[in-house]
């Protein structure tokens, strides 16, 4: 689905409800230029409520996104969903646009619905995307817990010299 796939004509509707459904894919996140989200495949429905002065749009979104673990890098899908609602104002005026609320001029015919869908699927994306710790990349577990150790294979051979200092240090 390309982004111009969403546009809804407004010129011409009268008030109401009306439903709109879309799926988002590969070619639809690619246009946004996003490298670590351009993979997946959501599913949109979107109902419009159309009054004279203001159009209220109720996103309903389900799907799942292809991301990197952040532990192992490797690649893996993550679930992604919820609900939003985004409430356009139709006046010539100016006023203060809200997180959730917009105004468009009144002579607006239509709305383009891409750049709302795609920032709701971001902001749905976990903050840390990880695998289960069974399901990562055995080698670079093995690295990071090698680097964590502070390049130590066997954190219980103590260096002699240093033994005195590593019981000063666990004895605090």
């Amino acid at each position: 689905m390309q982004p111009n796939d969403t546009v809804v004509q407004l010129n011409g509707l009268k008030p109401g409800r009306y439903t709109y459904r879309y799926t988002l894919d590969d070619t639809f996140f690619e246009t946004f230029g996003n490298e670590e989200l351009q993979h997946g495949t959501v599913a949109f429905e979107v109902v419009l409520e159309k009054n004279e002065r203001m159009l209220v749009f109720n996103f309903t979104f389900q799907g799942k996104m292809e991301t990197t673990c952040d532990r192992c890098l490797e690649r893996m899908d993550v679930p992604v969903g919820g609900e939003r609602t985004m409430c356009v104002k139709l006046s010539d005026e100016k006023e203060d646009d809200g997180e959730d609320t917009t105004t468009l001029p009144e002579q607006t015919f239509q709305i383009d619905l891409a750049q709302w869908m795609y920032e709701y699927v971001v902001m749905a994306m976990p903050m840390r995307c990880t695998h289960d710790e069974a399901d990562c990349d055995p080698d670079m577990l093995h690295r990071i817990d090698i680097r964590q150790n502070g390049g130590q294979k066997d954190n219980t051979q103590v260096d002699p010299r240093w033994e005195s200092l590593l019981k000063l240090k666990n004895n605090k």
